[in-house]
Protein backbone atom coordinates (compact mmCIF):
# COMPACT_ATOMS: atom_id res chain seq x y z
CA UNK A 1 0.00 0.00 0.00
CA UNK A 2 3.04 2.28 1.16
CA UNK A 3 4.50 1.25 -2.54
CA UNK A 4 1.32 2.12 -4.24
CA UNK A 5 1.33 5.58 -2.58
CA UNK A 6 4.55 6.65 -3.32
CA UNK A 7 4.37 6.11 -7.02
CA UNK A 8 1.08 7.73 -6.81
CA UNK A 9 2.66 10.75 -5.28
CA UNK A 10 5.65 10.71 -7.33
CA UNK A 11 3.49 10.48 -10.70
CA UNK A 12 0.98 13.25 -9.39
CA UNK A 13 4.04 15.59 -8.51
CA UNK A 14 6.04 14.63 -11.60
CA UNK A 15 2.96 15.84 -13.48
CA UNK A 16 2.55 18.66 -11.80
CA UNK A 17 6.58 19.83 -12.35
CA UNK A 18 6.05 18.61 -16.31
CA UNK A 19 4.01 22.26 -16.42
CA UNK A 20 7.30 24.27 -15.57
CA UNK A 21 9.77 24.26 -18.24
CA UNK A 22 12.58 26.19 -17.95
CA UNK A 23 13.56 27.93 -21.67
CA UNK A 24 16.53 30.26 -22.99
CA UNK A 25 16.86 32.43 -25.38
CA UNK A 26 20.00 33.63 -27.70
CA UNK A 27 19.27 37.51 -27.48
CA UNK A 28 20.53 39.24 -30.92
CA UNK A 29 18.93 42.60 -28.86
CA UNK A 30 21.40 41.61 -25.60
CA UNK A 31 23.65 39.65 -27.49
CA UNK A 32 23.63 37.33 -24.26
CA UNK A 33 21.46 34.21 -23.58
CA UNK A 34 18.91 34.77 -21.02
CA UNK A 35 16.76 32.19 -18.73
CA UNK A 36 13.18 32.12 -18.64
CA UNK A 37 10.25 29.54 -16.99
CA UNK A 38 7.17 28.65 -18.47
CA UNK A 39 4.28 27.46 -16.57
CA UNK A 40 1.32 26.07 -18.36
CA UNK A 41 -1.82 25.48 -17.76
CA UNK A 42 -2.56 22.19 -16.06
CA UNK A 43 -5.38 21.32 -19.05
CA UNK A 44 -2.78 22.66 -21.55
CA UNK A 45 -2.28 19.19 -22.62
CA UNK A 46 -5.45 17.79 -22.03
CA UNK A 47 -7.83 20.70 -24.44
CA UNK A 48 -5.57 20.66 -27.57
CA UNK A 49 -7.70 23.39 -29.48
CA UNK A 50 -7.47 25.91 -26.71
CA UNK A 51 -5.56 28.89 -26.54
CA UNK A 52 -4.61 31.08 -23.51
CA UNK A 53 -3.79 34.41 -22.69
CA UNK A 54 0.07 35.12 -21.74
CA UNK A 55 1.20 36.78 -18.64
CA UNK A 56 5.03 37.99 -18.44
CA UNK A 57 6.21 38.07 -15.05
CA UNK A 58 9.51 40.73 -14.62
CA UNK A 59 11.48 39.19 -11.61
CA UNK A 60 10.08 35.74 -12.25
CA UNK A 61 12.50 34.01 -9.72
CA UNK A 62 9.81 35.42 -6.69
CA UNK A 63 6.64 36.32 -8.36
CA UNK A 64 5.90 33.13 -10.43
CA UNK A 65 5.02 31.13 -7.61
CA UNK A 66 2.58 33.63 -6.08
CA UNK A 67 0.89 34.67 -9.50
CA UNK A 68 0.71 30.55 -10.60
CA UNK A 69 -0.86 29.86 -7.02
CA UNK A 70 -3.44 32.42 -7.03
CA UNK A 71 -4.20 31.79 -10.72
CA UNK A 72 -4.42 27.80 -10.00
CA UNK A 73 -7.06 28.81 -6.64
CA UNK A 74 -8.71 31.08 -9.08
CA UNK A 75 -9.33 28.82 -11.86
CA UNK A 76 -10.63 26.13 -10.01
CA UNK A 77 -13.44 28.16 -9.06
CA UNK A 78 -13.27 29.31 -12.58
CA UNK A 79 -13.35 32.65 -11.67
CA UNK A 80 -10.02 33.42 -13.43
CA UNK A 81 -9.02 31.77 -16.42
CA UNK A 82 -5.93 29.81 -17.45
CA UNK A 83 -2.77 31.41 -18.36
CA UNK A 84 0.31 30.34 -19.89
CA UNK A 85 3.14 32.23 -17.78
CA UNK A 86 6.54 33.91 -18.42
CA UNK A 87 8.85 34.84 -16.06
CA UNK A 88 12.00 36.18 -16.82
CA UNK A 89 15.06 35.32 -14.56
CA UNK A 90 16.80 38.38 -13.65
CA UNK A 91 17.50 38.34 -10.03
CA UNK A 92 21.37 37.59 -10.54
CA UNK A 93 24.60 39.77 -11.30
CA UNK A 94 22.49 43.20 -10.70
CA UNK A 95 20.42 41.61 -14.07
CA UNK A 96 17.24 44.08 -12.83
CA UNK A 97 18.77 47.02 -12.36
CA UNK A 98 20.43 46.63 -15.77
CA UNK A 99 17.38 45.34 -16.98
CA UNK A 100 15.30 48.80 -16.53
CA UNK A 101 18.08 51.50 -16.87
CA UNK A 102 16.55 54.37 -18.25
CA UNK A 103 18.52 57.93 -18.57
CA UNK A 104 18.17 61.16 -17.12
CA UNK A 105 15.20 61.82 -19.25
CA UNK A 106 13.09 59.15 -17.59
CA UNK A 107 13.25 56.98 -20.67
CA UNK A 108 15.31 53.50 -21.49
CA UNK A 109 18.68 53.50 -22.59
CA UNK A 110 21.64 51.06 -22.47
CA UNK A 111 20.57 47.66 -21.56
CA UNK A 112 17.42 48.91 -20.39
CA UNK A 113 16.48 50.17 -24.17
CA UNK A 114 17.84 46.39 -25.45
CA UNK A 115 15.68 44.45 -23.07
CA UNK A 116 13.11 46.34 -23.59
CA UNK A 117 13.49 45.33 -27.07
CA UNK A 118 13.95 42.06 -26.59
CA UNK A 119 10.51 41.39 -25.10
CA UNK A 120 9.05 42.96 -27.55
CA UNK A 121 10.77 41.58 -30.68
CA UNK A 122 12.22 38.21 -29.50
CA UNK A 123 10.50 36.96 -25.86
CA UNK A 124 7.19 37.21 -26.90
CA UNK A 125 7.34 36.19 -30.91
CA UNK A 126 9.22 32.84 -29.26
CA UNK A 127 6.56 32.02 -27.18
CA UNK A 128 3.81 33.02 -29.16
CA UNK A 129 5.65 30.77 -31.79
CA UNK A 130 5.86 27.58 -29.55
CA UNK A 131 2.94 27.79 -27.77
CA UNK A 132 -0.78 28.04 -27.69
CA UNK A 133 -1.41 31.82 -27.13
CA UNK A 134 -4.88 34.01 -27.16
CA UNK A 135 -3.70 37.63 -28.16
CA UNK A 136 -4.58 38.95 -24.96
CA UNK A 137 -1.29 39.98 -22.54
CA UNK A 138 -0.61 41.20 -19.04
CA UNK A 139 2.89 42.37 -18.14
CA UNK A 140 3.45 42.49 -13.91
CA UNK A 141 7.15 43.70 -11.94
CA UNK A 142 7.84 45.22 -8.58
CA UNK A 143 10.00 48.07 -7.58
CA UNK A 144 12.54 48.65 -10.22
CA UNK A 145 10.83 46.27 -12.55
CA UNK A 146 7.29 47.41 -12.25
CA UNK A 147 8.31 50.83 -13.09
CA UNK A 148 10.32 49.64 -15.87
CA UNK A 149 6.78 47.68 -17.70
CA UNK A 150 5.29 51.92 -17.81
CA UNK A 151 7.66 52.08 -20.89
CA UNK A 152 5.60 50.04 -23.05
CA UNK A 153 2.95 52.45 -22.60
CA UNK A 154 4.88 55.26 -24.14
CA UNK A 155 4.37 53.63 -27.59
CA UNK A 156 0.94 54.24 -29.57
CA UNK A 157 -0.03 50.43 -29.99
CA UNK A 158 1.28 48.73 -26.55
CA UNK A 159 2.02 45.25 -26.86
CA UNK A 160 0.21 44.51 -23.91
CA UNK A 161 -2.91 44.91 -22.70
CA UNK A 162 -2.65 44.87 -18.93
CA UNK A 163 -0.50 46.34 -16.62
CA UNK A 164 0.10 45.38 -13.18
CA UNK A 165 2.52 47.35 -11.42
CA UNK A 166 3.91 46.92 -7.57
CA UNK A 167 5.82 49.27 -5.53
CA UNK A 168 7.16 50.84 -8.73
CA UNK A 169 10.11 53.33 -8.29
CA UNK A 170 8.90 55.55 -11.10
CA UNK A 171 11.61 56.89 -13.51
CA UNK A 172 11.75 60.65 -14.11
CA UNK A 173 8.44 62.26 -15.68
CA UNK A 174 7.15 58.74 -15.53
CA UNK A 175 3.79 59.54 -12.88
CA UNK A 176 2.99 62.43 -15.73
CA UNK A 177 3.66 60.43 -19.13
CA UNK A 178 1.82 57.18 -18.14
CA UNK A 179 -1.48 59.34 -17.42
CA UNK A 180 -1.31 61.14 -20.43
CA UNK A 181 0.03 58.15 -22.74
CA UNK A 182 -3.39 56.64 -21.24
CA UNK A 183 -5.55 59.36 -21.79
CA UNK A 184 -4.84 58.79 -25.43
CA UNK A 185 -3.94 54.88 -26.06
CA UNK A 186 -7.17 53.70 -28.13
CA UNK A 187 -6.77 49.70 -27.20
CA UNK A 188 -8.86 48.71 -24.22
CA UNK A 189 -5.64 48.86 -21.56
CA UNK A 190 -6.49 47.19 -17.81
CA UNK A 191 -4.02 49.01 -15.45
CA UNK A 192 -3.72 47.98 -11.70
CA UNK A 193 -1.21 50.10 -9.47
CA UNK A 194 -0.62 49.37 -5.78
CA UNK A 195 1.70 50.30 -2.71
CA UNK A 196 1.85 49.11 0.62
CA UNK A 197 1.29 51.74 4.11
CA UNK A 198 4.68 50.83 5.20
CA UNK A 199 6.81 51.53 1.87
CA UNK A 200 9.37 53.49 1.04
CA UNK A 201 8.66 57.16 1.23
CA UNK A 202 9.86 57.82 -2.80
CA UNK A 203 7.41 55.02 -3.77
CA UNK A 204 4.16 56.04 -1.70
CA UNK A 205 4.95 59.77 -2.85
CA UNK A 206 5.50 58.80 -6.75
CA UNK A 207 2.46 56.30 -6.73
CA UNK A 208 0.19 58.95 -5.25
CA UNK A 209 0.81 61.40 -7.76
CA UNK A 210 0.64 59.15 -10.71
CA UNK A 211 -2.92 57.95 -9.03
CA UNK A 212 -3.84 61.72 -8.79
CA UNK A 213 -2.93 62.04 -12.33
CA UNK A 214 -4.73 59.02 -14.01
CA UNK A 215 -7.66 59.86 -11.81
CA UNK A 216 -8.05 63.21 -13.52
CA UNK A 217 -8.30 62.08 -16.76
CA UNK A 218 -11.74 62.50 -17.92
CA UNK A 219 -13.93 59.88 -20.02
CA UNK A 220 -11.32 56.99 -19.30
CA UNK A 221 -11.61 54.50 -21.68
CA UNK A 222 -9.19 52.58 -19.79
CA UNK A 223 -9.47 50.20 -16.70
CA UNK A 224 -7.74 51.42 -13.66
CA UNK A 225 -7.66 50.74 -9.68
CA UNK A 226 -5.29 51.83 -7.35
CA UNK A 227 -4.87 49.74 -3.78
CA UNK A 228 -2.59 50.58 -1.05
CA UNK A 229 -2.55 48.61 1.70
CA UNK A 230 -3.12 49.34 5.03
CA UNK A 231 0.14 47.93 7.51
CA UNK A 232 1.70 46.01 4.43
CA UNK A 233 5.57 46.74 3.75
CA UNK A 234 7.24 46.97 0.22
CA UNK A 235 7.48 43.14 0.43
CA UNK A 236 3.92 42.49 2.10
CA UNK A 237 1.69 44.24 -0.19
CA UNK A 238 2.45 41.57 -3.37
CA UNK A 239 1.19 38.76 -1.75
CA UNK A 240 -2.42 41.08 -0.81
CA UNK A 241 -2.19 42.82 -4.29
CA UNK A 242 -1.59 40.15 -6.84
CA UNK A 243 -5.17 38.44 -6.16
CA UNK A 244 -6.65 42.01 -6.09
CA UNK A 245 -5.07 42.79 -9.67
CA UNK A 246 -5.63 39.98 -11.31
CA UNK A 247 -9.36 39.77 -10.35
CA UNK A 248 -9.45 43.60 -11.22
CA UNK A 249 -8.56 42.76 -14.78
CA UNK A 250 -10.79 39.95 -15.46
CA UNK A 251 -13.82 41.38 -13.76
CA UNK A 252 -16.77 39.75 -15.23
CA UNK A 253 -15.33 36.56 -16.41
CA UNK A 254 -17.01 34.95 -13.06
CA UNK A 255 -19.87 32.45 -13.78
CA UNK A 256 -23.47 34.64 -12.37
CA UNK A 257 -23.45 34.89 -8.47
CA UNK A 258 -25.99 35.55 -6.19
CA UNK A 259 -25.43 38.92 -5.99
CA UNK A 260 -25.05 39.57 -9.74
CA UNK A 261 -28.62 37.30 -10.24
CA UNK A 262 -30.04 39.36 -7.53
CA UNK A 263 -29.16 43.14 -8.45
CA UNK A 264 -28.31 42.86 -12.27
CA UNK A 265 -30.69 40.01 -13.56
CA UNK A 266 -34.14 39.26 -11.79
CA UNK A 267 -34.25 42.98 -11.43
CA UNK A 268 -34.61 43.43 -15.16
CA UNK A 269 -38.17 43.82 -16.94
CA UNK A 270 -36.83 42.17 -19.85
CA UNK A 271 -33.54 41.28 -22.05
CA UNK A 272 -32.80 38.08 -19.51
CA UNK A 273 -31.13 35.62 -23.04
CA UNK A 274 -29.59 39.03 -24.41
CA UNK A 275 -28.19 39.75 -20.93
CA UNK A 276 -26.09 35.91 -21.25
CA UNK A 277 -25.29 37.31 -24.60
CA UNK A 278 -23.63 40.47 -24.20
CA UNK A 279 -21.96 38.58 -20.98
CA UNK A 280 -19.87 36.19 -23.61
CA UNK A 281 -19.64 38.64 -26.32
CA UNK A 282 -17.85 41.40 -24.04
CA UNK A 283 -15.73 38.46 -22.59
CA UNK A 284 -14.10 38.02 -25.96
CA UNK A 285 -14.04 41.78 -26.86
CA UNK A 286 -12.16 42.52 -24.07
CA UNK A 287 -9.66 39.11 -23.47
CA UNK A 288 -10.11 37.30 -26.70
CA UNK A 289 -11.34 34.70 -24.80
CA UNK A 290 -14.05 32.44 -26.72
CA UNK A 291 -16.00 30.67 -24.28
CA UNK A 292 -18.87 28.13 -23.90
CA UNK A 293 -21.39 29.77 -22.04
CA UNK A 294 -21.59 28.02 -18.57
CA UNK A 295 -24.59 25.72 -17.67
CA UNK A 296 -24.76 27.50 -14.39
CA UNK A 297 -25.18 30.83 -16.23
CA UNK A 298 -28.36 29.00 -18.68
CA UNK A 299 -29.60 27.97 -15.00
CA UNK A 300 -29.38 31.73 -13.68
CA UNK A 301 -31.12 32.93 -16.65
CA UNK A 302 -33.74 30.57 -17.02
CA UNK A 303 -34.43 31.06 -13.09
CA UNK A 304 -34.87 34.98 -14.02
CA UNK A 305 -37.35 34.05 -16.57
CA UNK A 306 -39.68 32.15 -14.97
CA UNK A 307 -39.67 34.09 -11.78
CA UNK A 308 -40.76 36.96 -13.83
CA UNK A 309 -42.57 35.18 -15.82
CA UNK A 310 -41.52 36.26 -19.33
CA UNK A 311 -41.96 32.91 -20.71
CA UNK A 312 -41.50 33.87 -24.33
CA UNK A 313 -37.59 34.79 -23.71
CA UNK A 314 -37.42 30.61 -23.35
CA UNK A 315 -37.44 30.53 -27.04
CA UNK A 316 -34.67 33.20 -26.84
CA UNK A 317 -32.80 31.16 -24.67
CA UNK A 318 -33.63 27.95 -26.26
CA UNK A 319 -31.90 29.39 -29.86
CA UNK A 320 -28.88 30.48 -27.70
CA UNK A 321 -28.70 27.02 -26.49
CA UNK A 322 -29.02 25.30 -29.57
CA UNK A 323 -26.18 27.35 -31.12
CA UNK A 324 -23.62 26.77 -28.04
CA UNK A 325 -24.76 22.87 -26.78
CA UNK A 326 -25.99 21.98 -30.74
CA UNK A 327 -27.74 18.40 -30.60
CA UNK A 328 -27.83 18.15 -26.40
CA UNK A 329 -31.03 18.40 -24.94
CA UNK A 330 -30.33 22.23 -23.40
CA UNK A 331 -32.17 23.74 -26.23
CA UNK A 332 -35.11 21.19 -26.68
CA UNK A 333 -35.48 22.19 -23.10
CA UNK A 334 -35.88 25.32 -23.26
CA UNK A 335 -38.22 24.85 -26.24
CA UNK A 336 -40.27 22.46 -24.20
CA UNK A 337 -40.47 24.43 -21.37
CA UNK A 338 -41.77 27.37 -23.25
CA UNK A 339 -44.80 25.24 -24.36
CA UNK A 340 -45.72 24.32 -21.30
CA UNK A 341 -45.42 27.54 -19.46
CA UNK A 342 -47.76 28.77 -22.07
CA UNK A 343 -50.33 26.26 -21.76
CA UNK A 344 -49.95 24.33 -24.62
CA UNK A 345 -49.21 20.72 -23.16
CA UNK A 346 -49.69 19.08 -26.09
CA UNK A 347 -46.72 20.71 -28.40
CA UNK A 348 -44.37 20.81 -25.11
CA UNK A 349 -44.77 16.63 -24.46
CA UNK A 350 -43.64 16.25 -28.16
CA UNK A 351 -40.70 18.57 -27.81
CA UNK A 352 -39.94 16.73 -24.14
CA UNK A 353 -39.94 13.63 -26.24
CA UNK A 354 -37.23 14.87 -29.25
CA UNK A 355 -34.66 14.81 -26.35
CA UNK A 356 -34.50 10.79 -26.08
CA UNK A 357 -32.62 11.52 -29.37
CA UNK A 358 -29.95 13.91 -27.81
CA UNK A 359 -26.96 13.80 -26.08
CA UNK A 360 -27.78 14.35 -22.17
CA UNK A 361 -26.64 17.73 -20.16
CA UNK A 362 -26.06 17.31 -16.57
CA UNK A 363 -29.54 16.74 -15.46
CA UNK A 364 -31.34 17.28 -18.56
CA UNK A 365 -31.43 13.63 -18.92
CA UNK A 366 -33.18 11.28 -21.48
CA UNK A 367 -34.99 9.54 -18.49
CA UNK A 368 -35.70 12.91 -17.33
CA UNK A 369 -37.61 14.87 -20.82
CA UNK A 370 -39.29 11.19 -21.13
CA UNK A 371 -40.72 11.40 -17.75
CA UNK A 372 -41.80 15.13 -18.66
CA UNK A 373 -43.06 13.81 -22.09
CA UNK A 374 -45.50 11.56 -20.34
CA UNK A 375 -46.60 13.86 -17.48
CA UNK A 376 -48.13 16.44 -20.24
CA UNK A 377 -49.65 14.42 -22.49
CA UNK A 378 -53.21 13.64 -21.72
CA UNK A 379 -53.29 17.01 -20.42
CA UNK A 380 -55.56 19.81 -21.72
CA UNK A 381 -54.24 22.45 -23.76
CA UNK A 382 -54.76 26.00 -22.16
CA UNK A 383 -52.53 28.94 -24.17
CA UNK A 384 -51.46 31.48 -21.64
CA UNK A 385 -49.04 33.04 -23.97
CA UNK A 386 -49.67 35.48 -27.22
CA UNK A 387 -47.07 34.22 -30.01
CA UNK A 388 -43.46 35.90 -29.62
CA UNK A 389 -43.72 39.56 -31.61
CA UNK A 390 -40.12 40.55 -31.54
CA UNK A 391 -37.28 38.50 -33.25
CA UNK A 392 -34.26 37.40 -30.87
CA UNK A 393 -31.41 40.39 -30.69
CA UNK A 394 -28.50 38.87 -32.76
CA UNK A 395 -24.92 37.55 -31.13
CA UNK A 396 -22.30 40.04 -32.04
CA UNK A 397 -24.80 41.62 -34.76
CA UNK A 398 -23.48 38.65 -37.69
CA UNK A 399 -27.15 38.88 -39.37
CA UNK A 400 -27.42 42.15 -39.71
CA UNK A 401 -27.40 43.60 -42.83
CA UNK A 402 -24.77 45.68 -44.37
CA UNK A 403 -24.93 49.19 -43.76
CA UNK A 404 -27.34 49.10 -40.78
Amino acid sequence: MKTKFLLLFILTTSFTFSQRITESIQSKKLEEERTFTVSLPPNYEFDVEKKFPVLVLLDGEYLLNPFDGILKYGNYWDDLPEMIIVAINQNYDEKRFDDSDYDGTGLPSGKGAKFFEFIGFELLPYIEGKYRTQPFRIIAGHDTTASFLNFYLYKDDPVFNGYISLAPELAPQMDKRVAERLAIIKKPIFYYLAIGQGDLTDIIQGAKSLDKNISAIPNKTFSYQFDQFKGATHYSLVAQAIPQALYFIFQGYQPISMMEYKEKIATLDKGYTQYLIDKYTKLEEKFGLKLKPRLTDFKAIEAAILKNKAYLELQDLSKYAEKQYPKTTLGTYHQALYYEKSGEFKKASKEYKKGYALTEIREITRSFMLDKSESLKDKEDKSTVEEYAEPLPEENGEEKKEGE
